[in-house]
Parts: structure tokens; sequence; C-alpha cells
């Protein structure tokens, strides 16, 4: 069996198509030009990838994250296409063309899968993300780089502060009331871990208000809500890019902490921003070489757990995180990582774990141990598979 898989500048590629080949597959695959075409509803795109079905003759496409046009192309050609979206929000996800039944669309956040499953979307599955930990062990460090990448605490990641994801600007001119609730509704959320009040908290009179001063309004061709739109697109980040400032900040009162950004931080004077870090050839070695590795997530990913944890733990390091449901499922907390549930919670951890070498360690390895045995790339390959049948 043949599957045309869609490249892309995303994470995790090299690492699929090394799975897809052990399974037994043969792989062509397609230059996608997301940034040129739009992938919602591009005819231009979605001809280009009939025509590599057709010419390669491929029984199935395959592409991290969700494209209309790539579903609507597998539809046409009658092929199977399957997909494995890590990133949230995703709105792309909430296309019609979500309900054809050629798709075999995979998320990683459970609450994502159960809020598509209850519109209506029964070819969306849940699905977490992996590490490919045969690769991070072949990242050589040398010694230079192990100064250079040397670190006590590291977070690599946005801080959410760039103008494209501060979204929340454009509600500038909201009346006194609905300003006032929103601040409310970040407060609370701010304290809540594993849960999210947002979307159910943006009532239709609330929406109604951010409307006439952000005309935000349901797109007519998907199947997302306006406040679910405003929920994780706008507020979601707003509470990200201030929840990295202030614990990031509290730590470096503290502790030496280490920024791979490629945001400017002048707001964080007491951090070492060394820019941004490059994912496959840089990022394991700024992993393995930290003593603590940070999680933050994303606000709009409410129960999973995201990439960054896996790529921590399957690189060996440890992880301190904030709380996400779906961990519980999979790892044990204190054995295979740590997690902190407010701000003085995650100073107290930070320092303890900086002092007790020997524990840090164990836990790191732990994680790294569960990752390898029951979360490589392989192992959900098969889980692919053998959902859509693909034998």
């Amino acid at each position: 069996m043949k599957i045309l898989t869609l490249k892309w500048d995303c994470f995790g590629y090299f690492h699929i198509r090394k799975a897809f080949k052990l399974a037994g597959f043969d792989l062509c695959e397609l230059d996608f030009p997301i940034k040129k075409e739009s992938t919602k509803n591009s005819e231009n795109l979605a001809n280009l990838v009939v025509k590599a079905i057709l010419d390669n003759k491929a029984d199935a496409v395959f592409s991290f994250n969700y494209f209309p046009v790539a579903a609507i192309a597998a539809a046409a050609c009658r092929v199977k296409y399957i997909s494995w979206t890590y990133d949230s929000p995703y709105i792309l996800l909430y296309s019609k063309t979500i309900e054809f039944p050629t798709n075999y669309a995979f998320v990683f956040d459970k609450n994502e899968y159960i809020n598509l499953r209850r519109k209506g979307a029964e070819t969306v599955y849940y699905l977490p993300m992996a590490a490919d930990t045969e690769y991070f062990d072949s990242v050589v460090i040398s010694d230079t780089e192990r100064n250079k990448y040397s670190a006590d605490i590291a977070l690599i990641g946005s801080m959410y502060t760039e103008a494209k994801h501060n979204l929340i600007r454009h509600f500038n001119g909201l009346d006194d009331y609905t300003s006032g609730y929103l601040d409310g509704i970040i407060s609370i959320q701010k304290q809540i871990y594993g849960a999210s009040i947002l979307e159910k908290s943006l009532t239709p009179e609330i929406v109604k208000n951010i409307q006439k001063v952000c005309p935000m309004y349901e797109s007519g061709d998907g199947i997302e809500d306006a406040s679910w739109v405003l929920a994780n697109y706008f507020v979601a980040r707003k509470i990200t890019g201030m929840e990295r400032q202030e614990l990031v900040a509290a730590l470096s009162q503290k502790y030496n902490v280490t920024l791979y950004t490629p945001e400017k931080t002048p707001t964080l004077p007491l951090v070492d921003n060394r820019g941004s870090v490059e994912y496959y050839k840089d990022s394991p070695k700024a992993i393995k070489c930290a003593k603590i590795n940070l999680n933050i997530t994303l606000r709009s990913i409410v129960n999973a757990i995201p990439l960054r944890a896996f790529d921590i733990m399957g690189c060996g390091g440890f992880l301190l995180t904030n709380y996400q449901a779906d961990f519980e499922d999979y790892f044990i907390p204190g054995t295979d990582f740590v997690y902190f549930e407010s701000k003085s919670d995650l100073i107290e951890k930070a320092g303890y774990y900086l002092e007790h070498d020997d524990e840090r360690l164990a836990i790191a390895y732990s994680g790294y141990k569960k990752i390898q045995e029951y979360h490589s790339f392989n192992i959900r390959v098969a889980e692919m598979i053998n959902i859509a049948e693909l034998r």
C-alpha cells in the first residue's frame, strides 16, 4: 500500500515517515505549500493533491494537521485521508469537510475530540502525541555545545506576546461591563488547570458585545461557534501570555532561567533569552543540557499532553509542567514527571529538584523509559493503521 505524505514545515514529519516505512508502507511525497495557498478552500491546491494521488497511485494521504483541501482531494479520489493534529486551537478541524467518510482525523486533545464528536464529527479519533527516542538518543552533543546549552531551568517556546498571538488587542473599545467581565473570567481561569471555563463563560450577550468592536462571526462553512473562536484564539492566548510572563519572572527572581524564544523579552531582565532554537537539530541538545525543562501549556489545550512534553521526556529531560488531566492516563506524577499547581508550588518544586540531583535524574529516566516503551511513533502508526484499516 502506498501513502502520499504532505510535506510542510511541521514537527515530527521525518519521525512519522520513518514509522510508516517500518510498518511496511511505500511512501511518496508532496511539498505542500501552506504559506502560498489557502489550505481551506484553494481549488488549485486541492487539484495539486489530486494530481499527486493519481500520478503516484496512492492508496491514502497523510498529513500532520488537518487540511480541508486534502480532505476534498482524497474524497474526490476515493482514498483515505489520515491526519494527526497537534496544534490547538485549530479551526480547520471545524470545517464541514471533517464529515467526509474518507477522513480519519486524529487529535491529541481528548477534550477537543469530545467536542468535535458532540458536534457530529464521527471521523475524529483521539490519539496522544509521541516521541522518537531512537532519534533523540542519536543526537551527539559536543563539549562546546554542552557549555552553550547548559541551563538550570529552560523553557522552549513562544511567550505569546507577539502581535500575531495577541488577538485580544482587537477588543479595544469594549464597554466597561464586558471588559470587566472578561477580566474576571481571565482571573478565574488563570487559577484553574485541567479544565476550561472560557467558552461557556462567553454568553450570547458577551459575544454580541465583543462583536460590536471585533466583528468575528461563524464562517458559515464550518461547525465552530463564535464563542469557541473567541475563547480559544483570543482569550486563551492572552491568558497564556500573561501566565508565561508571570511564572518565568517569578522563577527568575530566585533561579537561573533560560528562555529559547524568537521574541524579545525586555520585561524579563533576569532571564537569559538565547533566541529561537531549531527543532530537530538543536532543541534536543537544549533539553538534554537543562537540569529542569519547564512546560507551560497553551490554555486552549485543555486536557492534552503537548508535543513539547513528549519531546522533553523522550530526550531524557526532567519535565516540570502545569497540570494536564491526560498525563495521569499514561504517566505517574512524581515518578515520570512533576507538575505544579500554582506559582508558589512551581517555585518550591523547581528549587527542590535543583537541589536533589538523584531524584531529578531518576524521574527523568523513568519518563524516558515510559516514552520509549509506550509512546513511540511506531506505536501511534500501528494505532492509525488499525483504526483506518489501512491493511
